[in-house]
């Protein structure tokens, strides 16, 4: 998978998660894809939820040891 840009929030949760991945996502162009990477649990709801809202696609999801990695289409 060819990712545009790769943010690694590992450490950060829930608030700070969504505002870095918005930061990050809207510097990208329609189509683009984000690599997040986190270690935050609740990830998985909270990207999941912001996603479907804003008009964005996860379209992978994998765990690597503890560190929970999404890449996320822009709408």
């Amino acid at each position: 998978m060819q990712e545009n840009h790769v943010l690694d929030i590992k450490g950060f949760s829930c608030t700070m998660l969504i505002v870095k991945t918005k930061n990050a996502i809207d510097k990208l162009n329609p189509g683009d894809v984000l690599e997040v990477h986190t270690t935050d649990r609740g990830a998985v709801n909270d990207l999941k939820a912001w996603t479907r809202s804003v008009g964005h696609e996860i379209i992978d999801f994998q765990e690597e040891d503890d560190v929970l990695k999404f890449w996320i289409k822009k709408g």
